[in-house]
């Protein structure tokens, strides 16, 4: 499944967060923690608070903190590592 990666923009303008409807969107939350993870759909999240490293099978490992705009894609399975409390907006696509 190398074909599967995660895009990432830091820190995305104001106006394109605006657009977007991030305010809208389902807010996550999560403690310190390590699980592993399967995307069924691809999600797109903006992170508030925290710091995470998502490590795709089979690939590198990948760290996001607060202002960092991702798009998960469908199919993906993966470890997430909580470093930071994370707090994030989320939609499904």
């Amino acid at each position: 499944m190398t074909d599967l990666q995660i895009y990432c923009e830091h820190k995305p303008s104001p106006a394109k967060l605006d657009v977007l409807g991030v305010e809208d969107w389902a807010v996550w939350k999560k403690e310190p923690s390590t699980f592993p993870w399967r995307y069924d759909r691809a999600e797109t999240c903006y992170v508030v608070r925290g710091r995470f490293h998502v490590t795709p099978a089979g690939g590198e490992t990948q760290t996001f903190s607060r202002g960092d705009l991702i798009t998960f894609p469908a199919g993906m399975e993966c470890t997430w590592e909580v470093v930071d409390p994370v707090e994030k907006h989320y939609r499904f696509d």
